[in-house]
């Protein structure tokens, strides 16, 4: 896998001009394009379809959680828009997971396209220990519910999770060489945290087991984001 496979750009915009624009600029230099909440919200299904239109890879970071029916259903209509990877919330369940995954199969075949990778959020990178006591889980040790949620999730036939860097090594090991582990709060060097807290450099995230990084800011925040993307490759390159 080349080294720009493995780097997935977080697109925090509200239209789809400034999409074209960061594209015209880093297109060739990515391996995917991730759309979130804030640019589906306003833009919809054709936030999927412009970057199909132009032979691009998908994220379609919707985080689903919902009764396993409605999960498929959009897990459905996620695929058939061409979403190279869906994500849902481990914590909607077993039985929500394995719908999704059967219903990702199911378009992919009557479409006669290659079924998405299905992925499991963990426990969000802005969730601390403190954080997830204030959720009515005290005392919880983050690595060892990541690492046993990512078990869960294979086991229900998801292809990988969503979890921060910190975790990836006991995922890593937990369920074997060829799981998808997607992280977030990757913060290349000189960079903001911002609102993440379980963070890590490019190179100690891959190091430590990741497949694929999520950066957003340090990218589209960047006065020149092709340069940005070209010091971050250099960075996971070593």
């Amino acid at each position: 896998m080349e080294v720009k496979e493995k780097l997935i750009v977080a697109l925090d915009y509200d239209s789809l001009d400034e999409v074209e624009n960061l594209w015209q600029e880093l297109k060739g230099q990515v391996g995917y394009y991730k759309i979130g909440l804030q640019l589906f919200t306003m833009n919809g299904p054709n936030a999927i379809r412009f970057f199909k239109e132009r032979g691009e890879k998908v994220f379609a970071d919707l985080k689903l959680h919902d009764i396993p029916n409605t999960v498929a259903q959009a897990t459905k209509v996620l695929t058939s828009l061409g979403a190279d990877i869906i994500d849902l919330h481990v914590s909607g369940g077993v039985e929500m997971m394995k719908a999704a995954v059967k219903a990702a199969a199911e378009a992919a075949e009557k479409d006669q396209i290659k079924r998405p990778a299905v992925i499991g959020v963990t426990v969000l990178t802005s969730l601390d220990e403190k954080g997830l006591g204030e959720m009515g889980l005290p005392n919880s040790d983050i690595n060892k519910l990541v690492v046993d949620w990512a078990r869960i999730a294979q086991e229900a036939g998801l292809d990988g999770v969503v979890a921060s860097p910190l975790e990836a090594k006991g995922i890593r090991e937990a369920c074997g060489p060829d799981f998808m582990i997607v992280t977030p709060g990757i913060r290349p060097h000189a960079t903001a945290t911002h609102d993440q807290k379980r963070i890590n450099t490019p190179q100690e995230a891959l190091k430590a087991g990741a497949s694929h990084l999520v950066i957003g800011r340090a990218i589209t925040e960047a006065q020149i984001p092709r340069e940005a993307v070209k010091n971050i490759l250099l960075e996971m390159e070593g």
